[in-house]
């Protein structure tokens, strides 16, 4: 995990329950990394986690890409928004025409 982040809490919970809250369920796996196993009779059915510990659990980034994050971390870009990001395409663009 890297630094900074706080670890993610496992938290077992009946199906009914995870039915009725499934809203907060969502946005606690994906806010605050929360992961929940649900049970249905006492036995683990099924798991909820969020997008990025899926990711990272599951899916294997390639190398190329995983440069690519370590040099945008470093300068600074990993935090960009959709529209700066837009907004730099168009500046790279003009420049080039």
């Amino acid at each position: 995990m890297p630094k900074g982040e706080a670890a993610s809490v496992t938290k077992s919970v009946p199906a009914f329950i995870a039915r009725t809250q499934f809203g907060q369920i969502l946005e606690r796996a994906s806010r605050n990394r929360d992961r929940f196993l649900v049970t249905r009779n006492g036995e683990v059915k099924a798991v909820i986690l969020g997008i990025e510990d899926f990711l990272q659990a599951v899916v294997k980034t390639p190398k190329s890409l995983a440069a690519l994050q370590r040099q945008a971390r470093t300068r600074g870009t990993a935090k960009l928004t959709l529209e700066e990001i837009e907004a730099e395409i168009a500046t790279v663009r003009q420049t080039k025409t």
